[in-house]
């Protein structure tokens, strides 16, 4: 699900038969639950309603989406490895990652 900008998973809770979701990417937790999908969907909704209020009362910056910059660290054998290949594939170690990583997630690169 999602919603301004922010991503929640539900699952469901079997033994007291309630939907219970939280929203994925923050450091703050931030979660919600229902009975009903539609309900679930409402109080997803409402939690990060209130989390943006709550922000703005005590101005504090929300927690956003990332930065989209990422330190790796590495064995050097895999470093050297991994640049070898993207210098095969005519492309940039950072373009070559980036491309590696969507499509073992099954996505394609870019937002």
């Amino acid at each position: 699900m999602k919603y301004k900008g922010y991503e929640a998973i539900v699952d469901f809770d079997e033994t007291d038969r309630i939907l219970h979701g939280r929203v994925l990417g923050t450091r703050d937790v931030i979660s919600f639950e229902a009975d009903s999908v539609g309900g679930i969907e409402r109080a997803f909704h409402e939690a990060v309603d209130d989390y943006l209020e709550h922000c703005a009362e005590t101005g504090r910056e929300p927690d956003k989406s990332f930065s989209g910059r990422l330190i790796v660290r590495m064995e050097p054998a895999l470093h050297r490895n991994v640049y070898l290949e993207a210098t095969r594939k005519g492309t940039s170690l950072n373009a070559w990652i980036v491309e590696s990583l969507a499509s073992m997630i099954g996505r394609a690169p870019g937002p």
